[in-house]
């Protein structure tokens, strides 16, 4: 038996809206992370970009686990000597983009490289509940259903 490899022209991708609102941001990335990168079709091949396309909506409505809301810091360089800055989850998901927080996730759990850049460039955030992408006619998924612990109870 051959083992089968995706080519590029044969791949098929879907359109997935989630609506993020009340969802555990860790457990929410690792599934979009899982669908862009097409880890859940029987054709999956490493080095081929055969993931869906992932809308997400209501990304500032995300919820963390613990105290992470508050304590949880993000920490980038701006390059230059001494030039580290951060910013806690907080500040970031009352600010003017809560969507960053959700794509950042989802981008530390891709690999990096020119494979990872391009399936990301299928994920789409939208920190309310309306999107631009209803000509693609985007398919549900409740992540909620899957398992009780991807939402938070409150």
């Amino acid at each position: 038996m051959k083992t089968f490899s995706q080519k590029t022209e044969t791949v098929v991708k879907k359109w997935i809206v989630i609506d993020a609102e009340g969802l555990v941001v860790g457990r929410l990335a690792s599934l979009v992370a899982l669908r862009l990168r097409g880890k859940h079709k029987p054709t999956f091949t490493p080095h081929v970009d055969d993931g869906d396309n992932v809308i997400i909506v209501n990304a500032d409505k995300v919820v963390f686990t613990g105290k992470k809301f508050q304590d949880k810091t993000y920490y980038w360089h701006t390059g230059y000597a001494g030039g580290i800055k951060q910013r806690k989850a907080r500040e970031i998901l009352e600010g003017r983009f809560p969507e960053r927080v959700v794509e950042k996730a989802v981008e530390r759990m891709l690999p990096e490289g020119p494979l990872g850049r391009r399936q990301l460039k299928n994920l789409r955030v939208y920190a309310g509940a309306a999107h631009p992408h209803e000509a693609q006619s985007p398919e549900t998924f409740d992540v909620k259903a899957l398992n009780s612990k991807n939402a938070r109870a409150a």
